[in-house]
């Protein structure tokens, strides 16, 4: 059994942008196939609360080698868009903190497949924020289905 969402994705305004591709590489080094956020669908630092989303698209360059005849996205690349997430989360809370990496990832949970072409939304709530270190729970989405779940922590490097 799923747990509950973070954030109902049927709440969200996907053509209201907070930031974009060039917003975000701004916020992050990855770049070309690693760079896997869209886009910034919500930032609700009160309540520490963050969405955004990655295109699935069936010319990625993983499709042609992982699982032939039907292409799955893999999921340590639904990870990775999680913890971008979170390092972008953290830029803007400590812009002066420097980039924060990918160190942990518990309680992983993978709840169904995702296949392009689709849009996977990831959704954010943040457990700890330091300066330092962040700890959040994430969920990923396709549509209103769960497809994973974990925490993910990052840490300044």
């Amino acid at each position: 059994m799923p747990p509950p969402p973070i954030l109902d994705p049927a709440q969200l305004d996907c053509t209201n942008l907070l930031a974009g591709r060039a917003e975000i590489e701004q916020a992050l080094p990855q770049r070309h196939e690693f760079a896997l956020l869209d886009g910034i669908l919500l930032l609700d630092m009160d309540r520490g609360v963050c969405a955004g989303y990655h295109d699935v698209r069936a010319d990625a360059f993983w499709v042609r080698g992982h699982i032939p005849g039907r292409p799955l996205f893999p999921g340590v690349l639904m990870i990775e868009a999680a913890a971008q997430l979170a390092s972008y989360v953290h830029t803007r809370l400590f812009p002066d903190a420097g980039f924060i990496g990918f160190v942990g990832v518990d309680h992983v949970k993978f709840r169904g497949p995702v296949e392009p072409p689709c849009r996977l939304l990831v959704v954010e709530r943040a457990r700890q924020i330091r300066p330092r270190r962040m700890t959040c729970e994430a969920q990923g989405f396709v549509g209103a289905t769960m497809v994973f779940e974990a925490e993910i922590t990052g840490m300044a490097v």
